[in-house]
């Protein structure tokens, strides 16, 4: 397995760790619960190392990227990121990923840890326009310090007023004594908070730093685990599991990410376009449960004549609402708000009904 510079440091922390993506990864330390509330209330801090990391440079950099991406690339300012996609030529979505206007002619794109090899081939096979492409996944470092602590954190170590960096924003400058540091505030959580892009030769300082900084907050070192019950709360996608080849971000309600404006022919614009104008077969929704059962992945989605009308896709208990909640892809009659469905949990139809998420307010 792969290791991230902190891997150490996680299992000297007592950290559960398995295989994530191919690398050792901590899921949980003093429990999913506690670390998830930590997060909600105070400070924490995820080692995400384990994402990818592609600069896209030189004059076709945008070129290529209103190609190869969904979103309108054109439209950020340096300093700004942005949620896309990388759609395929079948309907689905390579992945999910970030795009960040870094400076003139210079890009960097996050990508998801378990596609690291699948995008970077897909990128270097679709660069048609000549772009310059670096992956520098085993360059970088990176730790999302989340919940509504973080700030007041993190200030303590830049002379970056991080009160200035909006929603989808990022900042280059020193941190905890070290140079070109990205901070940004992009979380997956809904918490608040910055994530910090580093070289892996300065990993531990800053960890022992930002620790040290948010010890009178209670901070806290958080696992995968609940990173995971974080983002569904939110109703954030995670691919592999709301997410994937076959599904369309159209059907993914990703439409706003998907902009079909003058001069940008992405990667099967005319089928995403045909989609959006005639409507899908199926639709993803978020659900709570009425009854008591937690859904989990895959697990079927019925109506009430017990009939299959879809699938969980991502289910959980919610640590802050102490109920079952859920995403899946549902037949599109079904997924209109209110509408009660039933999740198939040993052999039996458990209702639970279509809600606006996110489920944490």
């Amino acid at each position: 397995m792969k290791h991230t510079p902190f891997t150490e440091t996680h299992i000297a922390l007592g950290a559960k760790m398995h295989e994530f993506a191919g690398y050792n990864m901590p899921i949980e330390y003093s429990g999913i619960i506690d670390e998830h509330l930590t997060v909600c209330n105070g400070v924490g801090v995820f080692d995400v190392s384990h994402m990818g990391e592609f600069w896209v440079k030189g004059p076709n950099a945008l070129t290529f990227l209103q190609k190869i991406t969904s979103n309108d690339v054109a439209t950020l300012s340096i300093g700004k990121a942005q949620y896309t996609c990388f759609p395929n030529e079948e309907g689905g979505i390579v992945d999910d990923l970030l795009v960040y206007y870094y400076e003139p002619e210079k890009y960097m794109l996050v990508v998801n840890a378990s596609n690291i090899e699948k995008d970077w081939n897909w990128c270097v096979s679709h660069n048609a326009v000549g772009a310059e492409l670096e992956n520098a996944s085993d360059k970088m470092a990176q730790l999302a310090v989340q919940g509504p602590k973080a700030i007041n954190t993190l200030q303590k170590l830049t002379s970056v007023n991080l009160s200035e960096i909006p929603y989808y924003s990022f900042a280059t400058g020193e941190f905890a004594g070290q140079k070109n540091v990205i901070i940004s505030n992009t979380g997956y959580t809904g918490a608040g908070g910055f994530e910090l892009y580093f070289y892996p030769d300065c990993a531990m300082k800053i960890w022992d730093a930002v620790f040290e900084a948010g010890a009178e907050f209670g901070i806290k070192p958080i696992g995968l685990g609940a990173r995971d019950t974080l983002r569904l709360e939110m109703g954030f996608c995670l691919y592999g599991n709301d997410l994937n080849d076959s599904t369309s971000p159209i059907e993914a309600g990703l439409g706003w990410i998907t902009k079909f404006v003058d001069g940008k022919d992405f990667t099967n614009r005319a089928f995403l376009e045909k989609q959006k104008t005639e409507g899908v077969a199926r639709k993803l929704v978020a659900f709570e449960m009425i009854d008591r059962g937690i859904p989990r992945h895959e697990y079927e989605l019925v109506n009430a004549e017990g009939e299959k009308i879809g699938e969980v896709t991502s289910g959980t208990m919610s640590p802050t609402r102490k109920m079952g909640i859920g995403m899946g892809y549902v037949q599109t009659a079904y997924s209109k708000l209110g509408t009660e469905i039933y999740v198939s949990i040993r052999g039996k139809g458990i209702k639970a009904v279509v809600v606006k998420p996110p489920f944490r307010k």
